[in-house]
């Protein structure tokens, strides 16, 4: 049984208090929220015992005082980047936020697009909204911004954006990632506020990294390397010891934007701003939520090992440089890790190891293992063979022993997986034709039905969430989601499963 470390009720109580007394102060609230709405793995894998829909929940207790304004940078939009969490890019990642708000009773009131200035794809994607009743609106670059104060708070700076009309006192400014423009949105939507001689404020509803928690505590180094790419590091900060007397950890970004910011909102609003520090803009209440603060701490610190080797991954894909690498690796000395630490790492690569010798395969060769450590604490493996890929053998053999069935006992008949084999090579002319997890799955489901030992096989896949995985080598993207569905956290060595550019 996993242990809680993490009180969510009380957080989400906490949270929702906090916010409505911020909202007290002014006409209107403008509240930046970092991280994700829905779905925050990152913070349910620290924080255990944590609800990853906390803060969209808190919301949905704010719905009658609360609408969302999404941004987006048209860079991203247009060279596609991609949500790793859920590997689909950020223009799909918005219409599927839209779609999840609205499910939660929250009104979604725009898409800004920020930065824009007639990109082909954004100009697609801004049509696409609007065939679909979605407000649009957009922002060009404000030359200077966010240091040249004069150009910003002018007509020629904010007074040039749109003003984005809003019902609701507190208004949620949301984005698919970071450097989407969130904060200079919400400074734009103040300055107009103020022209129309209303009060309005701004706030970020932040999780990570969390103030009342000591600077190089894991579960606060797990949010450097959570953002290793961005550069982001942990810091005192200084403006808010000054003020309070007290120590809070910000993050450098936050710090040295802070004093260029209170001079904007001090502009805008020609008067002194009530904040004294970064870490007075952030709501943020996760450290009273915190019940255990050991099983925080080796929570937190399994999650840098996991972005450590996520990290190394992306590196062998081209996707981040050198020295993004050798932060991550910094960190993992820095926190006295090994990446053999994370326990399903190991058997993975021993069992990977006696099939080359069994094969006598040269040392290069790659050999797909998948090993899964149970949440009960058994370790079951899975190799790929010409019929299956070694993610759906590793499920099937983990549901065959949670449900107590011998190995000995197919779930599924051979002539079936082999006519969906056959299927993929000649009618559909795949080059890749052992079945992967999705389709070993729904073979799976359908034996179910008439096969009563499937059907118990098939009871025990919710069984599999907070199972820790790890492959031997990197995971096409529909494996690699399908076990992210199943609730598995996934890591694999920074190996290419095959010589092929394309198909793998």
């Amino acid at each position: 049984m996993k242990k809680i470390g993490f009180d969510s009720q009380k957080y989400i109580e906490e949270q929702s208090k906090y916010i409505l007394e911020r909202v007290n102060d002014y006409d209107k609230l403008y509240l930046e929220f970092g991280g994700k709405l829905i779905g925050d793995k990152h913070a349910k894998r620290v924080l255990p015992g944590f609800d990853e829909d906390s803060k969209i929940k808190i919301l949905q207790k704010l719905k009658d005082k609360a609408e969302v304004i999404i941004c987006a940078y048209a860079g991203d939009i247009e060279r596609n980047k991609i949500r790793g969490d859920y590997g689909i890019t950020y223009d799909m990642d918005i219409l599927k936020s839209i779609d999840e708000f609205t499910e939660y009773g929250l009104k979604v009131n725009s898409v800004l697009i920020t930065r824009y200035s007639g990109q082909p794809a954004t100009k697609v994607f801004i049509n696409k909204l609007e065939k679909r009743n979605i407000k649009v609106y957009t922002h060009e670059a404000i030359e200077g911004y966010p240091y040249n104060i004069d150009q910003i708070v002018s007509d020629e700076g904010f007074g040039k954006n749109p003003y984005i009309p809003t019902t609701k006192p507190i208004v949620v400014v949301t984005a698919p990632g970071a450097g989407s423009g969130k904060l200079a949105t919400s400074l734009s939507q103040i300055y107009h506020e103020s022209k129309l001689g209303r009060i309005a404020g701004y706030s970020k509803f932040e999780t990570f990294p969390v103030w009342n928690v000591p600077l190089k505590h894991p579960l606060n180094i797990a949010y450097e390397a959570a953002t290793v790419d961005l550069k982001d590091v942990n810091m005192i900060d200084s403006y808010h010891y000054e003020a309070y007397g007290e120590v809070a950890v910000n993050y450098n970004r936050d710090i040295e934007t802070f004093p260029v910011i209170k001079r904007i909102i001090e502009r805008i609003t020609n008067k002194e701003s009530v904040f004294k520090s970064p870490t007075d803009m952030g709501v943020n209440r996760v450290g009273f939520g915190i019940i255990d603060d050991e099983v925080i701490k080796e929570a937190s610190r399994e999650e840098i090992i996991r972005r450590c080797f996520d990290t190394e991954c992306f590196h062998k894909r081209g996707m981040v440089d050198d020295d993004v690498v050798n932060r991550i690796q910094v960190i993992m000395e820095e926190m006295e890790l090994k990446k053999e630490d994370r326990h399903p790492v190991v058997p993975a690569r021993d069992y990977a190891a006696k099939l080359k010798q069994e094969k006598n395969l040269l040392g290069l060769t790659p050999v797909s293992v998948m090993a899964f450590e149970l949440p009960d604490g058994q370790i079951i493996t899975g190799r790929s063979t010409d019929l299956m890929d070694s993610s759906a053998a590793a499920i099937l053999n983990s549901i065959k022993y949670l449900a107590n069935i011998s190995d000995e006992i197919l779930l599924l008949s051979p002539v079936i997986l082999e006519t969906i084999r056959k299927m993929k090579d000649v009618d559909l002319r795949s080059k890749i034709t052992a079945l992967n997890a999705n389709e070993v799955l729904i073979a799976l489901s359908i034996s179910a039905v008439t096969n009563p030992t499937a059907q118990i096989a098939y009871e025990k896949l919710s069984a599999l969430e907070g199972t820790q995985a790890h492959s031997t080598v990197m995971l096409n993207k529909d494996d690699e989601q399908i076990l992210k569905r199943l609730g598995m956290d996934i890591t694999s060595d920074p190996v290419f499963s095959s010589e092929n550019l394309f198909y793998i």
